[in-house]
């Protein structure tokens, strides 16, 4: 009978998928580094900020639809609510992996607001 130690223990597919993942993270010559406190705050306010952003975006869309009936209308509002929120889950995205990798000369803000 395996120990819970033991190499040999059963293990779970996500624990199986993870060690996979680390052994070709290791044959790729990947680093892993902890997270640190100051990241982890950066990542909690990217999150934070962009939460905010895609709700605003969601009751905007919602008061639109309620005011629209033309159904070609609707469809470019879903259309455009759609582009929205890929376009802000995409800098998310971008900015969490940023703030992972320890650059954070970048605000939060920076590519979302325009210049006049």
């Amino acid at each position: 009978m395996a120990s819970m130690g033991d190499d040999n223990a059963m293990k779970s597919s996500y624990e199986l998928a993870m060690e996979r993942l680390r052994k070709s993270d290791e044959a790729a010559g990947v680093e892993r580094r902890p997270v640190t406190e100051a990241q982890k705050a950066a990542i909690a306010e990217v999150r934070n900020f962009y939460e905010a952003k895609l709700a605003e975006v969601e009751v905007l869309y919602q008061g639109r639809m309620r005011t629209t009936m033309d159904p070609a209308e609707r469809a470019a509002r879903e259309e455009e609510y759609r582009r929205d929120r890929e376009r802000l889950t995409s800098e998310r995205d971008a900015k969490i992996e940023k703030a992972r990798r320890g650059d954070a000369s970048e605000s939060h803000g920076s590519q979302t607001r325009k210049s006049p």
